[in-house]
């Protein structure tokens, strides 16, 4: 256990983050696989309904990614990659429509 009162205050800083960044990657997670399902639900149903539940899932995907490079959660390539996985994913299907 810490002796020290700033090492006290920084197990209690590094919980708080610890478990802030959780919540942003999990969300994030999340997110990816609405996004991928919306793909998917597309592809089996190419409507204008099903491709417009589809740009609102990655862009919601899009923003949580950014949010969370921008608060250190995520380096900043990690981020690039999952934002490229879902374009990629949806640009597959858009093209083949």
């Amino acid at each position: 256990m810490a002796n020290t009162k700033s090492a006290l205050k920084r197990v209690q800083i590094s919980e708080r983050n610890r478990l802030r960044n959780k919540a942003y990657k999990s969300a994030v997670r999340t997110l990816m696989k609405k996004c991928f399902l919306a793909v998917s639900a597309y592809s089996a149903n190419p409507d204008p309904e099903a491709l417009k539940t589809a740009q609102e899932a990655m862009s919601a995907a899009y923003s949580k990614i950014d949010k969370a490079v921008k608060r250190n959660v995520l380096h900043r390539n990690n981020g690039a990659r999952k934002k490229a996985n879902l374009a990629k994913a949806f640009k597959k299907v858009t093209m083949a429509s």
